[in-house]
């Protein structure tokens, strides 16, 4: 898209990112009003957290699970400056994909975790790529009993990577590790490392669905 056309298509009201976002989304869930999580003062007016907003889907596929979906790590909003960049702003969102033990799960915890991310990606000035890997500096969940204590990143299987007037943006699926897993690639980090370890979780879990009870 040119410039020429992206301001004839679009005005400074419009949530271009973040819609191109919705679009994408609304292909793997027509019919579902997500949980949406958003700081009550937004990280561009001086709030804390630099996430716009999470949403939470339910979802059936493989097994009953939350999938969670970023909107602030790219170009959410309108910008002529961003148009026809390669990647939109940083380049990817994160989803995140929770096992689900029934409807009263508390999944506040998981928007803390992709905020907590946020603040790191934002004051470091660093970014993530498919099969980086980040300790959670204990439980991934705090005060609950889990070995899930490290995060992996791959290419999410349903959403992939959505191209957008800014630039590629590709979701990044945060992967729960336990302490034993993150402590051997820790031993010799590679992302062949990672990748091998990813593909051998999928055989028995296709979409890597994080269950903080797995040992």
């Amino acid at each position: 898209m040119t410039l020429k056309e992206y301001k004839n298509k679009y005005t400074e009201e419009d949530a271009v990112g973040w819609d191109y976002i919705d679009s994408a989304i609304e292909k793997i869930y027509p019919e579902q009003n997500p949980q949406h999580y958003a700081p009550q003062l937004p990280y561009a007016l001086g709030g804390t957290e630099p996430i716009d907003g999470i949403s939470a889907y339910n979802s059936t596929l493989q097994e009953p699970h939350f999938h969670y979906i970023s909107y602030g790590f790219s170009e959410l909003y309108y910008n002529e400056e961003s148009v026809g960049e390669e990647y939109s702003k940083l380049g990817f969102e994160l989803t995140f994909r929770l096992k689900k033990y029934s409807d009263e799960d508390n999944v506040n915890w998981a928007c803390n975790l992709i905020q907590n991310l946020g603040k790191y990606v934002f004051s470091k000035e660093k970014w993530f790529e498919e099969y980086h890997l980040i300790p959670a500096n204990g439980p991934i969940r705090s005060n609950y009993n889990t070995d899930i204590t490290a995060i992996a990143f791959v290419i999410d299987k349903e959403l992939g990577v959505l191209n957008t007037p800014h630039g590629e943006v590709q979701f990044l699926q945060m992967v729960g590790l336990t302490n034993t897993e993150y402590e051997e690639l820790k031993q010799s980090p590679s992302t062949t490392k990672t990748k091998e370890l990813l593909e051998k979780l999928k055989q028995n879990n296709p979409l890597l669905i994080t269950d903080l009870e797995r040992k």
